[in-house]
């Protein structure tokens, strides 16, 4: 984790679990297959957000960045999500 006079920023992607159907990366994989590519095998559509935050340290940043991930930007019922820190 990199941070510059306390900011930090966070590259967070969001997947569905693997038990749970996601019908928009079978959507993209069939797609893909009619277009040519006949290797892809599986496709799982997430989203990505970049959280760029301010806090008192490292902890605080993750724990900030967490707190984001379980309340709005993850469903925690069915999907996953990680945390990539990256320099601003």
């Amino acid at each position: 984790m990199t941070s510059q006079d306390n900011r930090f920023v966070a590259r967070v992607l969001v997947y569905p679990r693997a038990e749970v159907l996601d019908p928009q990366g079978r959507a993209i994989e069939d797609a893909l297959g009619r277009i040519g590519f006949d290797g892809v095998r599986r496709i799982r559509a997430g989203k990505s957000f970049e959280v760029a935050l301010e806090a008192e340290d490292e902890r605080q940043a993750t724990e900030a960045v967490d707190r984001m991930c379980r309340q709005l930007l993850a469903n925690p019922i069915v999907e996953d999500y990680t945390v990539e820190w990256v320099s601003e």
